[in-house]
């Protein structure tokens, strides 16, 4: 069985190394390897990979549609004879999606043309969205910055890894690292009570939120004693994945948090093994998002008694 794993763009490199022996081929983004396994670095991933050979445009789009009725092309090469092909099968919406509603549930299995007649193709992947990508339906008015969409997608994701709820009113959430406040604007959309530990300021229109309060100081000086309960815990402070993972560790010790979200940011050289520190605690889901830079997201959820 043979898996095909679709790097992020601009991250082939680190999809590369992460994979390592286990590669036996590589089509642009796509890389094919041998098994299954979890890929941090990949946006999205196939499964049971097939290849076939293909007559004409009709009968690629007649093999797929016998299979079932979604897909989608993933077509560096040959791209205007994928495009054809995606012409003859069934509309697969593109729109952007509302934060909160339900993700398509529908089979979508994807597909590219190694050769004009060789097509690799996979009914199963581990995205339930065109290549992977998140994209939203931009709020242009009240997120003081960019990195709220960071946290709509890792909400999203966090949902559908864990049939988790999104944060809710009557949760208790921390923000650490929170200031200009995209992140804790999400949370305080949400209805959820948010404390938010920054050295700088929250925007003015954050601040403002009810269910808001700003703590002045470090996130790493603050102690999980103080919050008994936590059932978000959310960062994208910048710093170190090394020193986040001391961070992470010390809040899960403590064991008052049900749910995070945080945000690995490498500076420089990419750091594979507190990469691999984070994916092997238990309850975590490692991933690169769509709306990601040189970052991971780590997802977590707290394994049942």
């Amino acid at each position: 069985m043979k898996t095909a794993y679709l790097a992020a763009e601009g991250f082939v490199a680190q999809l590369r190394e992460e994979l390592g022996a286990r590669v036996s081929a590589e089509h642009e983004r796509l890389f094919l390897a041998e098994g299954e396994g979890a890929s941090a670095w990949a946006a999205n991933t196939w499964f049971d990979v097939q290849e076939v050979a293909i007559e004409s445009i009709g009968d690629a789009a007649a093999k797929l549609k016998a299979i079932q009725r979604n897909w989608a092309p993933y077509a560096p090469l040959h791209h205007r004879r994928a495009k054809l092909i995606v012409e003859k099968l069934p509309h697969v919406s593109a729109k952007p999606l509302s934060f909160g509603a339900p993700l398509p549930t529908a089979p979508l299995g994807s597909f590219t043309l190694l050769a004009p007649d060789r097509m690799l193709y996979a009914a199963r992947c581990s995205s339930p969205l065109p290549n992977g990508e998140f994209v939203f339906h931009e709020d242009r008015e009240g997120p003081p910055s960019r990195a709220y969409l960071k946290l709509w997608e890792g909400l999203t994701r966090h949902r559908l890894e864990f049939g988790s709820q999104l944060p809710k009113a009557g949760d208790i959430c921390l923000d650490l690292g929170s200031s200009p406040g995209g992140w804790t604007w999400v949370l305080g959309s949400l209805g959820a009570d948010v404390t938010a530990i920054d050295k700088a300021p929250l925007a003015p229109n954050v601040a403002a939120m009810p269910n808001v309060r700003w703590r002045q100081g470090s996130a790493f000086a603050l102690e999980p004693k103080e919050f008994p309960r936590v059932d978000w815990l959310c960062s994208d402070v910048i710093c170190y994945p090394a020193r986040l993972l001391k961070l992470v560790q010390r809040w899960l010790e403590s064991g008052g948090v049900a749910n995070a979200v945080c945000t690995l940011k490498f500076q420089g050289e990419t750091d594979f093994e507190t990469a691999r520190a984070f994916a092997a605690i238990p309850g975590s889901r490692l991933l690169h998002l769509h709306h990601n830079k040189h970052e991971l997201t780590w997802l977590w959820r707290r394994p049942a008694a």
